[in-house]
C-alpha cells in the first residue's frame, strides 16, 4: 500500500467516523424534539410521580428542578441530622441532599440504578434536592379518587389519591418543605 492509499484509507476512516456522529446526533435531536413535544402535549395537570421508599408520590411541576442520577460523591457535613446526606455540586451550585424518608422518621431511602435526585425549583429560593428511588413519569391525576380520610401526616404532604389501578398515591409539595422549620434546621 502506498502513502496515497493510506491517506486516502485514513481519510475514509474519518468521513465515516464523522457520518456516525452525525448520525447519532440526528437521532438524540429527534428523540429531544420527541420528549419536548410530548411534554409540551402533557395534561395542564400533570404532575410528576416518584418513587421514595416503596411510597408513590405527586410533585407539581412548577416546584420540580433539575432531575440527575445520584453523584458517586456526596460531600458529608459534619453535625447535622443523619438526613441530611451532605451536598453536591449541580451545575456549578451547591445543593443539600435530604433523604426525606428518613426526615420523616422512617429508615434510609433504599438506592439502586435508577435512583435520582430531585432538585427543587429555582423559585422556591432553596438550593436542596431529595433522594428518589425511581422516577415514575408524567400522570395526570385530575380523575383520580381522593381519599381525605388517609391524609399524610407531614404538613408538606397532600391528599391521597388512588390511580385507576387502585394503587395510592400521596401529593408531595415541595414549596411547604422548603419552608418547613425542621427541615430548615439540619444541625444536630
Amino acid at each position: 500500500m502506498n502513502d496515497e492509499t493510506a491517506e486516502t484509507a485514513v481519510d475514509q476512516r474519518q468521513d465515516e467516523r464523522q457520518a456516525q456522529r452525525a448520525n447519532h446526533l440526528q437521532d438524540f435531536q429527534a428523540h429531544l424534539t420527541e420528549r419536548l413535544r410530548q411534554a409540551s402535549a402533557a395534561p395542564r395537570s400533570a404532575r410528576l410521580g416518584l418513587q421514595i421508599g416503596t411510597q408513590r408520590w405527586l410533585v407539581d411541576l412548577s416546584e420540580a428542578g433539575e432531575i440527575v442520577p445520584i453523584p458517586s460523591f456526596v460531600t458529608q457535613v459534619p453535625f447535622t441530622r443523619d438526613w441530611l446526606l451532605g451536598l453536591v455540586n449541580l451545575r456549578g451550585a451547591l445543593f443539600a441532599v435530604t433523604d426525606l424518608q428518613r426526615f420523616a422518621g422512617d429508615r434510609p431511602t433504599p438506592l439502586a440504578k435508577e435512583s435520582r435526585l430531585l432538585a427543587f425549583a429555582a423559585s422556591l429560593e432553596v438550593s436542596a434536592a431529595i433522594v428518589v428511588t425511581r422516577m415514575l413519569g408524567l400522570h395526570d391525576a385530575q380523575h383520580w379518587t381522593v381519599d381525605d380520610s388517609r391524609r399524610h401526616w407531614a404538613p408538606w404532604a397532600g391528599r391521597c389519591l388512588f390511580d385507576d389501578e387502585g394503587r395510592d398515591w400521596h401529593e408531595l409539595s415541595l414549596a411547604r418543605l422548603a419552608v418547613d422549620e425542621q427541615f430548615l434546621s439540619a444541625a444536630r
